[in-house]
């Protein structure tokens, strides 16, 4: 089986730099997608596309230090759905992307920041597993 993204985009937004309990480095990325296509009547037709990309360890530190709104980077990693629950009680359900390989495509020296990239170890199979009763996210999650 393969789980497996791939992403170029742009930031959305400066990375957000936290810690886990443990001091685990993790950064979360909004990372945003278009495309254009033309309808039946010939009209130029936009979407873009939001994601939020997850940046663990030494990579996440990259991120924070070397990247910024306006970025263009290269994203690899794969896809994570996590459950948990609102203040109601309700479940709630959100899809990331757990990175593995963030790599700044923008130019050295224009903004967004530089050009480089991280490649990261594999982390553990289960960075948001355990914890909290069984609501899907760990206590040793920032967020």
């Amino acid at each position: 089986m393969v789980n497996k993204v791939i992403l170029i985009g742009n930031l959305g937004a400066d990375p957000e730099l936290r810690a886990t309990q443990s001091g685990t480095s993790v950064a979360t990325l909004s990372v945003a997608t278009s495309r254009k296509w033309k309808n039946k009547e010939g009209q130029q037709q936009d979407e873009t596309e939001w994601h939020r990309v997850i940046v663990w360890a030494q990579a996440a530190e990259f991120c924070a230090n070397y990247l910024s709104k306006g970025s263009k980077v290269y994203v690899e990693g794969r896809l994570q759905t996590r459950k948990w629950q609102d203040q109601s009680g309700n479940d709630r359900y959100t899809t990331e992307i757990i990175a593995t390989t963030v790599q700044s495509l923008s130019p050295k020296g224009s903004e967004g920041g530089g050009g480089g990239g991280y490649d990261e170890p594999p982390l553990p199979p289960e960075p948001f597993g355990g914890g909290m009763g069984g609501s899907g996210t760990g206590e040793d999650v920032p967020f």
